[in-house]
């Protein structure tokens, strides 16, 4: 049975990408089978939710404010803020199980208790996240899709774009980090059209990182490799 033709009126989206990498680890695999569920955000997937019932935050969180990492990587950034920022609750989204893994296992060492991890598609996320409820979201070296027809894939087009700013809170902040400079075109051009403002006003607002900025794994290989980090910032205005 295709996913056009799930019962529950899934519809059909492409995904570009690997969900995963070579094995795991015991102690990887021991984090997934002990921690992952423990960790959802509650009910995202078509199978789990047909009828796209939003999730309770408040629930979920006491009233924090949510913050959102699209495609967390090995998870180092996630952890870093929901260390820092214990006053609010982070969700995370990624569909490379070696990477959810990766972040389980820094959860452990860590201690925190302020992030919830979605496995998957982000746009599945998107569904079921209540309108307005995301005060700061961060896309830290998106999947760049270099090839000219494959730029389609990337998240800085309408597919992504149009729920994500229904979900950002007005005045809510989106980062960007990439180092492929027509990614930061691409993303310079579309993220305006859908309601998100760029608050750069010079070179060193792009160029200089955040200050609660941790350098990813993606970061410190594009810069031993030679390419130029890019720190974007957008808020929703409309």
């Amino acid at each position: 049975m295709t996913r056009k033709e799930h019962p529950s009126g899934a519809p059909w989206r492409n995904f570009y990408g690997r969900r995963h990498g070579k094995g795991l680890r015991p102690s990887q695999q021991a984090y997934l089978d002990k921690d992952l569920a423990a960790l959802s955000p509650g009910p995202v997937s078509w199978d789990e939710n047909p009828d796209r019932t939003p999730l309770d935050l408040d629930a979920l969180f006491g009233g924090r404010d949510v913050w959102l990492e699209v495609g967390f990587g090995g998870g180092e950034h996630m952890v870093h803020q929901a260390a820092a920022h214990p006053e609010v609750g982070l969700i995370g989204c990624e569909p490379y199980i070696n990477g959810v893994a990766m972040l389980l296992g820094k959860i452990r060492a860590a201690g925190v208790g302020n992030i919830r991890i979605h496995p998957g598609d982000v746009r599945d996320l998107f569904d079921v996240l209540p309108d307005g409820s995301v005060a700061k979201a961060f896309v830290l070296y998106p999947d760049p899709w270099p090839k000219s027809k494959h730029h389609r894939r990337r998240f800085v087009t309408p597919e992504y774009l149009r729920p994500l700013q229904r979900v950002m809170a007005l005045g809510a902040e989106v980062r960007i980090a990439t180092d492929i400079p027509d990614y930061v075109r691409q993303a310079l051009e579309e993220m305006p059209r859908h309601g998100l403002a760029w608050l750069a006003e010079g070179l060193a607002d792009w160029r200089r990182p955040w200050d609660d900025w941790l350098p990813t794994r993606y970061e410190q290989k594009a810069l031993r490799e030679g390419r130029v980090p890019h720190y974007l910032t957008f808020r929703r205005d409309g």
